[in-house]
């Protein structure tokens, strides 16, 4: 006689799913069980966020049910995006609570959609490329730590009019893209408490008088950004770089360069200058009579770059005020936090492939984007948190037999740690995605973490299936 096997159950979200229900099982979404299936749909992304939504989800009635949750087939009249995303903020806030000072670092990128079926999107700015802008503020704290989202507004441009667009300096900002780093402020504003103080960081795009002038009229607020233009400023040389110029060199130092697109990271030897200066409105605003900004420039230069290298100069403007060479050299810090936005951007695209999501609506994409966002920002929260706080316990994210799954898949002859730490978790799923931890490699960033991820979920799957079977095949 042969005994039948029961229906086996895997668990797609791993142990990720406490983490999704305390990021987002406080989302409003007018019915219990739709907070439910965000939650289980975002701990299964979490567990493979490189591969497809029916691979994530794990089975036809449970990928049939994500993309009914994305298209809004149930009829509900929920706005789905911004639920998640206030969710989101406020897990957000509640990791911030404490925190007198955060910096809110912008940044825009387009998802380009070109080849895919998908209706209701627009050009880019590649010719004949087609998909959607997106503009992420990043909550980050003063020691370097993403924390996840304050703000994330997605839009599809418009192609040009017929006659053509009045010329740039002739529309207001709100009839600008430039409006979403002001639209930034206010959502920021509003996602934190009061006494927060909030601080943007934005690169050259962000040097727009309107935003000195919003972030001036917000309380708590505050601006750090790199600028773009030789504004005018009350004083002997009435221009920009010319009065910083003018400044003797207060102090130098060495820091660290980012790996960016263009460059390779490197050690960069910096020239420090400061002073107060006082931004004169724009000539061609006069009839609005403006008023001047007073604010604080910094600019550090590369006074020796390596043969073949332009030197880095960043000339930074900043409504936080500068007392001295530790004030003005934390200033730049703060900037150089600005690439943490640009790798939540990579990771989105990349370790989240959201590009290579087949949906057939912008409205679709958006719900997608909401749910991936956050996976992406949890995704380099573990990297950055591993690395600011190595110690701290993990005893809540995993069950003992989870983690020793984990140790012992690449230690098989050593028993797990009883207590493991953030920084061990993390080089454990990222050995398993390719990291070595070898001393030159440093600590493993976050692209060998989500292909770690994906065959942590193999491993855990394949351990509990065969708990499940345990009796019920073999020499019985």
């Amino acid at each position: 006689m042969s005994t039948r096997l029961p229906a086996l159950q895997a668990v797609p979200g791993g142990p990720w799913n406490a983490w999704a229900e305390a990021e987002l099982g406080q989302a409003q979404l007018g019915d219990p069980r739709r907070t439910r299936r965000l939650v289980q749909m975002t701990a299964a992304v979490a567990a493979q966020p490189h591969a497809s939504l029916a691979q994530a989800c794990g089975d036809a009635a449970s990928t049939k049910a994500a993309y009914r949750f994305l298209e809004g087939a149930d009829t509900s009249f929920v706005d789905r995006p911004a639920a998640i995303r206030t969710a989101h903020s406020t897990a957000v806030t509640q990791r911030l609570a404490g925190q007198p000072r955060v910096l809110a670092v912008q940044d825009t990128t387009s998802l380009d959609f070109t080849g895919h079926a998908v209706r209701d999107l627009g050009p880019l700015a590649a010719p004949d490329h087609y998909g959607l802008f997106v503009h992420s503020t990043l909550a980050v704290t003063l020691d370097g730590v993403p924390q996840g989202l304050l703000a994330q507004e997605e839009w599809v441009r418009a192609p040009p009019p017929a006659g053509g667009r009045p010329p740039h300096h002739e529309r207001p900002v709100a009839a600008k893209e430039s409006q979403k780093w002001l639209t930034a402020v206010v959502q920021s504003r509003a996602a934190l408490p009061t006494a927060v103080t909030v601080i943007h960081v934005g690169d050259r795009e962000a040097d727009i008088y309107d935003l000195f002038l919003a972030v001036t009229s917000q309380p708590h607020t505050a601006l750090v950004i790199r600028a773009a233009q030789d504004r005018r400023v009350v004083g002997p040389t009435d221009a920009l770089w010319a009065t910083l110029d003018a400044q003797p060199i207060a102090d130098t130092r060495t820091l660290t360069l980012p790996r960016a697109n263009d460059r390779p990271a490197r050690e960069a030897r910096l020239s420090l200058r400061w002073t107060p200066v006082t931004l004169r409105p724009p000539k061609a605003r006069a009839a609005e009579h403006l008023p001047a900004l007073p604010v604080d420039a910094v600019l550090v230069r590369e006074e020796a770059a390596p043969p073949g290298e332009p030197p880095i100069e960043w000339l930074l403007l900043t409504t936080v005020p500068v007392t001295d060479v530790p004030s003005a050299w934390e200033r730049v810090t703060w900037y150089t936090y600005r690439w943490l936005v640009e790798r939540y951007h990579y990771v989105l695209k990349n370790g989240c492939r959201i590009e290579q999501r087949q949906l057939e609506t912008a409205a679709r994409l958006a719900c997608c984007l909401a749910v991936y966002a956050v996976v992406a920002c949890w995704l380099l929260r573990l990297v950055y948190a591993a690395r600011a706080t190595p110690e701290a316990p993990v005893s809540a994210l995993l069950q003992p037999d989870e983690w020793a799954v984990l140790w012992q898949a690449r230690h098989p002859a050593t028993p797990p740690p009883l207590a493991p730490t953030l920084r061990l978790l993390v080089r454990e799923i990222a050995g398993l995605g390719g990291f070595l931890g070898r001393r030159a490699d440093g600590e493993p960033g976050v692209k060998t973490l989500w292909q770690g991820l994906r065959r942590y979920f193999d491993l855990l799957t394949g351990y509990h299936l065969a708990r499940q079977l345990t009796g019920l095949v073999g020499n019985a």
